[in-house]
């Protein structure tokens, strides 16, 4: 006799072997927006070569009359002197080979192409790189080339508003954005809430950031915490950047390497080497990058401010 609970039907198991799977593309969870590529403004060089050429000045490049009548009193005489050893940037390159099985692309490319998903990885992740570099290199990075003049100490360890207020007062002529981790950006709003003034947004390269001052606090984990992109403790130090960008304003500018052999982006190249004996498809993907600051008052930063304090208020 048959049982009455079981159900007279397909059974999923079955039904599945017949069904098609909606599937995603690679999902690459170390991914960021990469603001700071996409607000900084970049020059396309040449020949990979940038000379910031300096005029050697004082309180007044030049002597000047203000005077109703000039012609009683002698007008000064003399000239605007420049550098004889101007600071040169050379682009760096970042770059990476993908390997492809041809026989595995011809066989499993639908339906998403298996050459292009591996390649757009590699491009993501050659960005990944180059937005750390323009902050934390040796050479050219941003955190590294700071005037001593335009590094501000927290008052109390927290990132205050009076702290930020202090930055903005460096980098005074017309500034373009803030730069923090989201840790930074999160301890400095703890700071608002306590104090009852909470930070407006602003929508500006299709995101939503909050604002001090009306100037934007783009966020980024290259800007360390204790030396980590993604610190597992609440505790830790990191910095807060405030940057005017722009050749016209006499600002900090990326550079990068324009009109590239296979340009697939911005100062970045894809090229195919060849297939092997074995089918083995080669790609080599270039990246040329660096960053300049033209003036010393276009960057400054607030340094080792605490990340991890938080505050009690009442339920």
């Amino acid at each position: 006799m048959a049982d009455k609970n079981l159900l007279n039907a397909l059974g999923k198991e079955a039904a599945y072997q017949l069904a098609n799977v909606t599937k995603t593309p690679p999902q690459y969870g170390a991914l960021t927006p990469k603001w700071l590529t996409k607000i900084l403004e970049f020059k396309g060089l040449e020949a990979g070569i940038y000379r910031v050429n300096k005029v050697v000045e004082g309180d007044a490049p030049l002597d000047v009359l203000c005077s109703q009548d000039p012609k009683r009193i002698d007008i000064p005489k003399g000239y605007i002197e420049y550098q004889t050893k101007p600071r040169e940037y050379q682009l760096n390159s970042i770059s990476t080979i993908i390997n492809v099985d041809t026989k595995v692309s011809d066989v499993y490319s639908a339906p998403y192409d298996q050459v292009k998903e591996q390649l757009s990885l590699a491009i993501e992740s050659l960005k990944e790189r180059q937005e750390s570099q323009l902050i934390n290199s040796d050479d050219y990075g941003l955190l590294n080339n700071i005037a001593d003049t335009q590094r501000v100490k927290p008052r109390v360890g927290r990132p205050l508003p009076d702290d930020m207020d202090e930055l903005i007062s460096k980098v005074w002529k017309d500034p373009s954005f803030f730069l923090a981790h989201p840790r930074a950006i999160a301890a400095f709003e703890r700071e608002c809430t306590r104090r009852g003034v909470p930070p407006v947004t602003v929508n500006i390269a299709g995101g939503t950031f909050i604002a001090w001052r009306g100037i934007p606090i783009i966020p980024t984990n290259k800007l360390f915490v204790d030396g980590l992109k993604d610190p597992k403790g609440k505790a830790g130090k990191s910095n807060i950047l405030l940057v005017r960008t722009g050749e016209a304003k006499r600002g900090v500018i990326g550079l990068y390497q324009a009109g590239l052999p296979g340009e697939q982006s911005r100062g970045l190249s894809v090229r195919f080497r060849g297939i092997d004996d074995n089918g083995v498809a080669s790609y080599l993907l270039s990246l040329y990058c660096s960053a300049a600051i033209l003036a010393d008052d276009a960057i400054g930063v607030l340094e080792d401010i605490e990340v991890g304090d938080y505050y009690d208020y009442p339920i």
